[in-house]
């Protein structure tokens, strides 16, 4: 997953900066997640803020039980990554759905 991390557009790279990038076996309460984003969205935040580094979370078994195809599934990956930086950035659902990440 590091990889898909790596082949991220620089742009798309700077935009993850104070966020960890971590990977978890199973979700706890939709077993077909395959991401999570957990933290304030950058449009939410104010200079005076002090925030831990949010957290984008990629669940490895929804992940490699969707997508058999290893090819397939460093896509599914990337999709995954680029929609929850989406979040981390400030789009909702339907923003995401406009950009073609929904």
């Amino acid at each position: 997953m590091e990889q898909e991390v790596r082949g991220l557009p620089p742009a798309v790279q700077r935009a993850l900066q104070n966020v960890a990038i971590v990977v978890e076996e199973e979700p706890e309460s939709e077993p077909d997640l395959l991401g999570l984003y957990e933290g304030i969205p950058q449009v939410e935040r104010s200079s005076a803020d002090i925030t831990i580094p949010d957290r984008i979370v990629l669940y490895r078994g929804p992940i490699e039980r969707s997508f058999a195809d290893d090819a397939e599934r460093r896509e599914q990956i990337r999709i995954t990554l680029l929609h929850e930086i989406g979040h981390h950035i400030g789009l909702d659902e339907d923003g995401l759905d406009r950009i073609g990440l929904g």
